[in-house]
């Protein structure tokens, strides 16, 4: 099944994935903390490294999956660019959300806690909901005319 699927498929897959694993493992790590309120946590380190993981994973998962071109599979077409297009406008909207919602705990002189995870909560969602329009463009009929 693997084989039959096309390089930027699979690239959207893992990325999809991760996402899907790597913020619920960075909340794990966040509430199971010492017993302080929960803007007091440490979360820059955790953050960082579910960050570095998720990184690191994802290079692991593209060359065991044979995802980067230069291995001989072939370059993306047109579809492939125009459903990787179509999965950055839908992601991008959320880290937009994600700023926007910084900045205006920013304003508010809210704790760093609360906009480093209003950012955070941003590129989740973007990689999920962006990974979530790549595999349904993959797997259904998708005309890159749109």
């Amino acid at each position: 099944m693997v084989t039959s699927m096309a390089p930027e498929e699979r690239r959207a897959w893992i990325g999809l994935v991760l996402a899907l694993v790597g913020y619920p493992v960075y909340l794990l790590l966040l509430f199971t903390g010492p017993d302080v309120p929960l803007t007091e946590r440490p979360f820059a380190l955790p953050m960082v490294w579910t960050i570095g993981g998720s990184v690191i994973a994802a290079m692991v998962l593209h060359a065991v999956f044979r995802v980067y071109t230069d291995t001989g599979s072939p370059e993306p077409d047109e579809r492939d660019v125009a459903i990787a297009r179509l999965g950055e406008r839908v992601g991008s909207a959320f880290i937009v959300a994600g700023a926007l919602m910084a900045l205006v705990l920013a304003m508010l002189d809210q704790d760093a806690f609360w906009i480093a995870n209003g950012i955070f909560l941003g590129f989740f969602l973007s990689a999920v909901v962006g990974g979530i329009a790549r595999v349904v463009c993959y797997r259904g009929e998708f005309d890159p005319r749109w």
